[in-house]
C-alpha cells in the first residue's frame, strides 16, 4: 500500500470520477486508474463498483473513505505543524445546525476575527448532524442534545422551553396553554424522524397516557412553520428558535415542563484540526461571557 494509491483512491471518491480526480492531482486519467487499480489488486478488495463513467463505492470502499479522510485531515495537520506560515487559520468551516438562530451570536463575530475561514451553514436535525459530523462532512454541529456520544465533545449553549405554536385564529384567541390531552384532539404538524424536539413532545405525551398522532410529518423547522402558519395544524419548537412571525401564536404545554438543550458538537478526534479549534475556543470564550451576563446581579 503506497501513499500515492490511497491519495488516488481518496480524490475519486470524494470526487466521484476518475477523471475529476485526474484534474485534481495534475496526473492523467489512466494513472489514476492504474493506482486504484494496484491498490484494490494488492489487497483483494473491490472499493468501486464502475458504471460507465459513474463510480460508486462499495461497503469496503466507504470504509476506507472514513479512514483516509482522517488519514489526510493529520497529514494537514503535520504540514501545519511543521511551517511556519501554519499560524494563521484559514480554509473551510462546515457547520451543520438543527437552527441558525442558536449561532446568530458567533459567526459575525467569528468570522470578523478569522476572515480567511469562509464558513457554510446547512440544517438538519440532530440525528442527521451526528452522522454528518462523524462522516467528516462537517465540522461542527448545534444540536438538540447535552450527549450526543462518548465520541464527541461538547459546549452546552443553555436550554428552553419547548411549545406549541399555531396560525393566529385556528384556536381561540383566549388561549394560552395547551394539554397533551387537548392536542391529540388536533392536527399535528411533526418534524421527520431524528428530531429531538419531536422526541421529547411524544415521550412527555406518552407518559400522560397520550398518544400523538401527526397530521403532517414535514422535514425541516421551516417547513414546519410555514405549514403552520398555513393554519395545516400545530408545530412545536422550543422557545429560543420561535422567533417573532405575526402569523403565529405560541402555546406553552401545561403540565409538561420540556425544555430543549442545544449544544455545539464536533468530533474529538479532530479536536486538533485548526478550524474546529480556533471556532471552539472562540466560542467557549464567548458563551462564557453570555454565561456571566446571565447570572443574578451581574
Amino acid at each position: 500500500m503506497r501513499h500515492s494509491q490511497l491519495k488516488a483512491f481518496h480524490h475519486v471518491a470524494l470526487l466521484g470520477g476518475f477523471s475529476r480526480a485526474a484534474e485534481a492531482l495534475s496526473l492523467t486519467q489512466p494513472a489514476v486508474s492504474e493506482q486504484v487499480r494496484k491498490l484494490e489488486q494488492d489487497h483483494d478488495v473491490l472499493l468501486f463498483h464502475r458504471e460507465k463513467k459513474r463510480v460508486i463505492l462499495t461497503g469496503a470502499g466507504e470504509k476506507l473513505l472514513q479512514l483516509t479522510k482522517h488519514y489526510f485531515e493529520v497529514e494537514g495537520q503535520i504540514a501545519d505543524h511543521l511551517s511556519e506560515s501554519g499560524a494563521a487559520a484559514g480554509g473551510e468551516l462546515r457547520i451543520i445546525a438543527d437552527s441558525a438562530q442558536h449561532l446568530t451570536g458567533f459567526l459575525g463575530p467569528f468570522q470578523q476575527r478569522y476572515p480567511n475561514i469562509t464558513i457554510s451553514l446547512r440544517a438538519g436535525n440532530t440525528g442527521a448532524i451526528l452522522d454528518e459530523l462523524r462522516a467528516y462532512n462537517a465540522e461542527i454541529g448545534v444540536v438538540g442534545s447535552l450527549t450526543p456520544g462518548k465520541d464527541m465533545s461538547v459546549l452546552n449553549l443553555g436550554a428552553t422551553e419547548i411549545t406549541a405554536f399555531a396560525a393566529r385564529g385556528l384556536l381561540p384567541a383566549s388561549q394560552q396553554r395547551l394539554t397533551f390531552r387537548e392536542l391529540a384532539h388536533l392536527p399535528l404538524v411533526f418534524r421527520e424522524d431524528g428530531s429531538k424536539t419531536r422526541e421529547k413532545v411524544e415521550a412527555a405525551a406518552r407518559a400522560q397516557g397520550v398518544t400523538l398522532k401527526p397530521a403532517i410529518v414535514a422535514e425541516g423547522r421551516e417547513a414546519v412553520r410555514e405549514l403552520a402558519a398555513s393554519g395545516a395544524g400545530v408545530g412545536f419548537v422550543s422557545a429560543a428558535e420561535f422567533g417573532h412571525d405575526s402569523r403565529l401564536v405560541q402555546y406553552r404545554l401545561q403540565g409538561a415542563g420540556l425544555e430543549m438543550s442545544e449544544s455545539l458538537v464536533y468530533l474529538t478526534q479532530r479536536r486538533d484540526v485548526k478550524v474546529i479549534r480556533a471556532f471552539m475556543e472562540f466560542a467557549t470564550g464567548l458563551q462564557a461571557q453570555k454565561d456571566a451576563a446571565a447570572q443574578p446581579g451581574v
